[in-house]
C-alpha cells in the first residue's frame, strides 16, 4: 500500500479524489485516534506478523484493521472496553484472511515460536501431534486467546500484556489461568495436570 494512504504518525488519510474536481486535502486524523495508532501499531503488527508470516502482509492487514476502527471510532469511544474490542477487530481481520488463503498461523511452524507452542504442550502434558492444542487454542475466547498468543507466543511479559490490553496484571493472570483450564477440558487432561498448569500462571 502506498505511503500516503498509510495510517501511522502522520495526522492524515486518504480520501478518493472526486470525478472532474480539484485534488482535495487529506481529511485530518483525530488526535486520540492518532495517539491510539502509536501506542498499538507495534504490538498490531506484530500481532499479525506472528499469524500471518511475512512483515508485508501483516501490514497491511494492520492497514485494514486501523481503517475499520477508524471508521467506527466514534462510537467505540462512547462504548466501554475499547481495548476488548480493537482487539477483537485485529482478531477478525487476521482469522479472516488466513480463512481466505487457506492456511494455519505461521506460528505453528515457525522454528522458535514452534518451540513455545510445544512448552505450552509440556504444561499442558500433550502428545507431540500439534493440531488439537492449535485447534483448542483456536476456539478460546478471544481475550483468552489474546493472552495465550501473547504469553507463550510472543514472548510478553504479563505486566507487558497488561499495558497492550489495558487491563490489571491480575486480570491477565486470571485469563491465562481460565484458558489453560479450558484447554485442558477440551483436550480431556487429567485433573491432577490441570491443576499443576494453573498453579504455574501464578
Amino acid at each position: 500500500m502506498p505511503d500516503e494512504t498509510r495510517l501511522g504518525p502522520r495526522r492524515t488519510a486518504a480520501v478518493p479524489l472526486p470525478l472532474s474536481e480539484e485534488p482535495v486535502s487529506p481529511v485530518p486524523l483525530p488526535l486520540d485516534f492518532e495517539a491510539f495508532v502509536l501506542s498499538h501499531q507495534e504490538f498490531f503488527h506484530a500481532y499479525a506478523e506472528l499469524h500471518c508470516g511475512s512483515r508485508g502482509t501483516a501490514e497491511a492487514v494492520v492497514d485494514e484493521v486501523f481503517l475499520e476502527i477508524l471508521s467506527e471510532w466514534s462510537a467505540l469511544l462512547q462504548a466501554d472496553e475499547l481495548e476488548r474490542r480493537t482487539l477483537a477487530v485485529l482478531h477478525r481481520h487476521v482469522t479472516r484472511r488466513l480463512a481466505r488463503e487457506g492456511r494455519d498461523p505461521a506460528y505453528i511452524i515457525n522454528g522458535p515460536i514452534g518451540q513455545s507452542l510445544r512448552a505450552l504442550r509440556g504444561e499442558l502434558e500433550l502428545a507431540p501431534s500439534p493440531i488439537g492444542l492449535y485447534e483448542a487454542i483456536a476456539e478460546l475466547p478471544v481475550r483468552q486467546y489474546t493472552v495465550i498468543v501473547m504469553r507463550y507466543l510472543m514472548g510478553y511479559s504479563t505486566k507487558q500484556t497488561a499495558r497492550y490490553m489495558d487491563i490489571d496484571e491480575r486480570t491477565v493472570t486470571h485469563h491465562c489461568r481460565r484458558a489453560k483450564e479450558r484447554l485442558g477440558r477440551k483436550l480431556g487432561l487429567p485433573t491432577r495436570a490441570s491443576v499443576r498448569l494453573t498453579e504455574g500462571t501464578r
